[in-house]
């Protein structure tokens, strides 16, 4: 099976492998949501199952590397490496969790949506991208059909909830930062030795936060269904999701790996209509529609997926 599908991977442009890679994060990303909320956090704390992805994550990045990258980094990349861990490991999973805790999750799920509004513009400050008609359009297009499918006019800042909407914002810009910042370790280096520096740097700065959650978990309430939603956390949300993140930032532009968010709340609602917790209906499909239409002008321009 894996012999049928390698030559049909070997001749597709980099443009489509760009974007199989991460409607793939999307859709994992979009199951994640609610298998995590069956263990988290009546099973294991937010930290704890934090500490346990990124520790997982530099072990089978570290495994994976030795085995078949085997690439060396120069020293004065470590410094680097260790900032792009700080905002896209540690910071962006830490501030995340965190602000979810103490603001609602459709606060959450709204903030969420401004991550790449901060791409589109750090991009072209850092940059100096252009921000041409299909671009900055695109980008509001799928944020407004991400906003309306998610239920975005919910949004209410109440006093009690606003440390956790500052919170969420401030994940949305460390993720943005992330997004671009490393984007030029991508083009220098493998993903894979990219995402082994990143888990490792990343452990380390989530240890003091997860580790006695993490020790206070109780395995033996573990079953088959939550073994099976850690494996798929581990390696999909974790391993396979960055992995594949890091590969599109190596052959497409921050903005349009950032707007590739929008398909999140698309993935969540079809598994919600599937699962029969939801209904389709036109609204639904109209704002899934402008979503697609939105992240098709960002990707619009060739030369962004060159990495121009």
């Amino acid at each position: 099976m894996v012999s049928f599908y390698l030559p049909i991977l070997a001749e597709m442009s980099n443009t489509l492998k760009v974007h199989l890679s991460l409607l793939i994060v999307s859709l994992i990303y979009g199951a994640t949501f609610s298998m995590a909320k069956i263990i988290m956090p009546s099973l294991i704390e937010p930290y704890g199952f934090i500490l346990l992805r990124v520790l997982s994550g530099a072990v089978l990045f570290l495994i994976v590397h030795t085995l078949f990258v085997k690439e060396k980094v120069e020293r004065k990349d470590l410094a680097p490496l260790a900032i792009s861990a700080f905002f896209g490991v540690a910071a962006n999973m830490l501030m995340f969790f965190k602000g979810l805790a103490i603001t609602s999750p459709i606060n959450g799920s709204v903030l969420m949506l401004v991550t790449p509004v901060f791409v589109l513009v750090l991009s072209t400050i850092i940059y100096k991208e252009s921000l041409h008609w299909q671009k900055v359009s695109g980008v509001l297009m799928a944020a407004v059909g991400a906003l309306f499918l998610i239920g975005g006019w919910r949004l209410r800042f109440e006093a009690d909830k606003v440390v956790g909407d500052i919170f969420i914002i401030f994940n949305a810009l460390s993720y943005a930062i992330y997004l671009v910042y490393v984007r030029k370790l991508m083009r220098k280096y493998s993903p894979i030795t990219v995402s082994k520096w990143n888990f490792l740097f990343g452990f380390l700065f989530v240890l003091p936060f997860g580790l006695e959650e993490l020790k206070a978990v109780d395995w033996s309430l573990y079953g088959s269904v939550e073994w099976g939603i850690i494996a798929f956390v581990l390696l999909g949300t974790t391993f396979l999701t960055y992995l594949l993140n890091a590969y599109a930032l190596g052959h497409a532009s921050a903005t349009l790996v950032g707007s590739y968010i929008y398909l999140q709340p698309v993935v969540a609602t079809i598994l919600a209509i599937i699962w029969k917790q939801d209904e389709l209906n036109t609204l639904k499909v109209i704002y899934i529609l402008t979503i697609f239409a939105g992240v098709y002008l960002v990707s619009f321009k060739k030369k962004q997926i060159n990495g121009n």
